[in-house]
């Protein structure tokens, strides 16, 4: 492992992904991978932390099915309350997933300023990534920290959304595991990015184009059925930010998000049919919400 890392960070410049930057010129990635790593060689749970938006879910599914790839034992946690903030939340660790039983909780745009709860996971032996794109208030916690905005970070492009923030991990995953597919998923990471609002250049411009050439292929029984419950024909930024806001979780009357879980059910499931349910029962959600 230690000749990867050297080999890696040598020939940095040459990582050439749709001419995209490499991920380890984000500081903490190498050491985000080997912690990864050893979550996964050592059967620990990893639990992905992420919101109830459209880019977080599209991260959450993006990252669980990169995982699983690599036989991760991977849950994910998603809040049901709704928050002005994307810090972790004390009550979510010590209420429902300490009792997931992880090893390492890697968070999805969120984080950065949550000091005391990380804190409170290592206390329980849980470790922490954070993985994130908010500024931190002065400093960030004291554990792994992948944010283009966290000081000493050289990373020449600062406004990824969640969604590409989280390519880039699973671009960091890819090299090491040998991985020839990832870019299979830069669909998903389309739709998160166009959600999130961020400006269009850049990476993200890379993002877009390329997500929407995968878009016209795309092997996800999820988005495929999307494309045809909603009778897409053209694809583009306008027909995808259409496609975004049918799967955009909806909050009932006591204030809690409803449908996040099962959208990313239906970005991750490997059954055809399954995903055809899935979306005919979010199209009548949407249309009760109107």
């Amino acid at each position: 492992m230690v000749d990867f890392f050297k080999d890696i960070q040598k020939n940095n410049n040459d990582f050439i992904e749709y001419n995209m930057y490499n991920p380890f010129l984000l500081k903490g990635m190498e050491d985000a991978l080997k912690r990864i790593i050893k979550a996964i060689n050592y059967r620990e749970k990893i639990v992905l932390y992420g919101f109830y938006d459209v880019d977080s879910i599209t991260a959450i599914s993006l990252l669980m099915l990169v995982l699983k790839f690599v036989n991760a034992d991977v849950e994910y946690f998603i809040p049901g309350e709704l928050s002005e903030n994307r810090d972790l939340v004390e009550k979510d660790i010590t209420g429902h997933i300490k009792y997931l039983g992880p090893g390492l909780i890697i968070t999805l745009g969120c984080g950065t300023n949550s000091f005391s709860e990380v804190e409170l996971c290592k206390s329980i032996g849980i470790d922490v990534i954070i993985t994130d794109f908010h500024k931190p208030i002065k400093h960030v916690p004291h554990t792994i920290v992948v944010n283009p905005k966290q000081k000493g970070c050289n990373y020449p492009f600062k406004e990824l959304c969640t969604c590409g923030m989280t390519f880039k991990l699973a671009q960091a995953i890819s090299t090491y595991y040998k991985m020839k597919s990832v870019n299979k998923y830069m669909d998903l990471v389309m739709i998160g990015t166009i959600y999130s609002k961020k400006k269009i250049e850049s990476e993200n411009k890379i993002i877009v184009e390329e997500g929407i050439k995968q878009l016209n292929c795309t092997t996800n029984y999820g988005i495929c059925a999307l494309i045809k419950i909603h009778n897409i024909n053209i694809i583009n930024e306008s027909t995808v930010l259409k496609l975004a806001s049918t799967v955009k979780p909806t909050i009932n009357p006591v204030g809690k998000m409803d449908n996040a879980k099962i959208v990313v059910e239906l970005f991750i499931t490997t059954e055809k049919n399954r995903a055809l349910q899935i979306s005919k029962y979010l199209d009548k959600e949407l249309e009760n919400s109107i």
